[in-house]
């Protein structure tokens, strides 16, 4: 059995508790280890956040009211993806980084990447044709006994 969902939020502080309690929730439900499912949903959260502030006016400059969270659990592997409509990342930051550059530990921003990089096994940093950032990442389950999706 597998499970996905997707969800289109509006770019606003309060979205970013709602797409990490469902995720949460889903995980809690398919019996996913609670550490595990810690660590995918500050991911989350941190993805949700940059859409947020980030996510802003696309290349036509209408600005743009809303992004997409869809995460799919499928056997041993969890995959979320966050996406907006703004400008999308700088050509430093596009495709995939073998090692993360933390950011200054003075700093006000910049960490929320860098942390998703920690935090999940792979990441991949993209931006869709025409407008918007994409935030992918996936992690590799553990299961509590007795779990609904285990993969036998």
């Amino acid at each position: 059995m597998s499970i996905w969902w997707s969800l289109h939020l509006r770019r606003e502080a309060a979205s970013v508790p709602l797409a990490r309690r469902l995720l949460l929730g889903t995980m809690e439900t398919a019996g996913v280890d609670p550490d595990i499912s810690y660590d995918l949903s500050v991911a989350l959260s941190e993805a949700c956040a940059n859409a947020v502030e980030h996510g802003g006016d696309d290349h036509s400059g209408t600005p743009s009211a809303e992004y997409r969270v869809t995460a799919y659990l499928d056997g041993e592997k969890c995959r979320i993806e966050v996406a907006d409509s703004g400008p999308g990342f700088p050509p430093s930051r596009r495709g995939y980084r073998a090692a993360p550059r933390p950011a200054s530990t003075s700093a006000e921003s910049g960490r929320g990447l860098c942390l998703i990089e920690q935090l999940a096994d792979h990441v991949h940093f993209r931006n869709r044709p025409g407008h918007g950032a994409v935030v992918s990442f996936d992690k590799i389950l553990k299961w509590r006994e007795g779990a609904l999706l285990k993969v036998s």
